[in-house]
C-alpha cells in the first residue's frame, strides 16, 4: 500500500526538480539584465574607453563597436550618435480586448482554442507566457477583431498593475490592460532586448499626476522612450544573450512539463492504477 509518506517524498522530489530549473532561470536573467545595464543604462563600456581602457570583460572587438564619447539629449547624457526613439517608432504596438463577459460563450478553457492573456496570467509565470487560465474561440477573435500576438513578442501590463513584462510563446492573445511591441522582420533591435529594456525602465517618469495608474494609457505606451545603440552593438549583444534567453526558455519549458507530470501522477498513484517504482521512474525520465 502507497503511504502518506512515500508519496510526500515523491513530489517534494518533483517539485525540487522545478524549484532548481526556476532558481537556474533567475540566475541566467539576472546575469542579462546586468550585461544589459552596464551596457544600455550605466554605459560602462563608453566611459572606459573615454578613460583610454579596454572595458573590462570585453574582447577588442566588441569594445570598437562603442563610441567613446557623450552628449546631451532629452534623456540625458547618452552615447555619442545613439538614438532616442519611442516605442511606436521602433515596434508596431498593439493592444489586446476582452468580449463582452456576460456572453460566456466567447471563452473557454479548451487547449484548442486561442490562449487569452490577463495580468493575473503574467504574474504566474516566468520570462516567457506560456499557460493561460483562459482561451478565447476563434470566432471571438475574429468577431471582436482581437488582436493576435506572433510568438516571441513582448508584452506589457499597463493598467492597474502597470509593469509586468512577458515574452510570447506562440501565438496568442491579450486582454485590454495588456500592450505588445511587435518587430518587423528587418528590425535591429530584438524582443529580448525590449524585455531587457521595459523591465529595468521607470514608469513613474510617465506619470506627471499623483497616480501613475491614471496616467499611463495606450498614448503614453506608444511614447515610452528607448535607448536604440547602433546596429553593431546591438547584434553583439544580442550574440550574447539570446544563448541566455535560449536556456531561459527551455528551463520554463521542463519545468512546465515536469509540474504536468507531477499533477497528472497523483489521481492515478491514489487510485492504485500506477506504482510508486513506476511514479520514480517517471521522475527520473523527466
Amino acid at each position: 500500500m502507497l503511504t502518506q509518506v512515500a508519496l510526500a517524498k515523491l513530489f517534494a522530489a518533483f517539485d525540487d526538480r522545478i524549484t532548481l530549473l526556476r532558481e537556474t532561470n533567475a540566475t541566467l536573467e539576472a546575469i542579462a539584465q546586468a550585461l544589459f545595464k552596464s551596457w544600455f543604462v550605466d554605459f560602462d563600456p563608453v566611459h572606459a574607453k573615454r578613460q583610454g581602457r579596454l572595458p573590462e570583460g570585453m574582447d577588442e572587438a566588441t569594445a570598437a563597436l562603442f563610441p567613446d564619447a557623450m552628449e546631451e539629449t532629452a534623456l540625458g547624457l547618452v552615447p555619442k550618435g545613439w538614438d532616442i526613439k519611442a516605442m511606436a517608432d521602433v515596434s508596431t504596438v498593439g493592444i489586446g480586448k476582452t468580449p463582452p463577459r456576460k456572453e460566456q460563450h466567447w471563452f473557454s478553457e479548451s487547449p484548442s482554442d486561442v490562449r487569452w492573456v490577463s495580468i493575473r496570467d503574467m504574474g504566474g509565470v516566468g520570462v516567457y507566457a506560456t499557460e493561460t487560465s483562459e482561451c478565447l474561440t476563434p470566432e471571438a477573435v475574429e468577431r471582436f477583431n482581437v488582436r493576435r500576438v506572433p510568438d516571441n513578442t513582448v508584452l506589457l501590463s499597463f493598467k492597474m498593475t502597470i509593469g509586468r513584462v512577458n515574452i510570447s510563446r506562440g501565438e496568442l492573445t491579450t486582454n485590454e490592460a495588456i500592450a505588445h511591441f511587435r518587430l518587423d522582420p528587418g528590425s535591429p533591435l530584438t524582443s529580448e532586448f525590449i524585455y531587457l529594456h521595459l523591465k529595468q525602465f521607470d514608469f513613474s517618469k510617465l506619470s506627471s499626476t499623483s497616480s501613475i495608474a491614471d496616467a499611463v494609457n495606450s498614448k503614453t505606451v506608444r511614447e515610452i522612450p528607448i535607448l536604440v545603440p547602433s546596429p553593431e552593438v546591438l547584434a553583439a549583444f544580442q550574440h550574447q544573450v539570446g544563448v541566455m534567453f535560449a536556456a531561459l526558455k527551455n528551463g520554463e519549458l521542463h519545468a512546465q512539463s515536469i509540474a504536468q507530470i507531477r499533477d497528472s501522477l497523483l489521481p492515478r498513484l491514489i487510485s492504485g492504477q500506477l506504482s510508486l517504482p513506476e511514479a520514480e521512474s517517471a521522475l527520473a525520465a523527466a
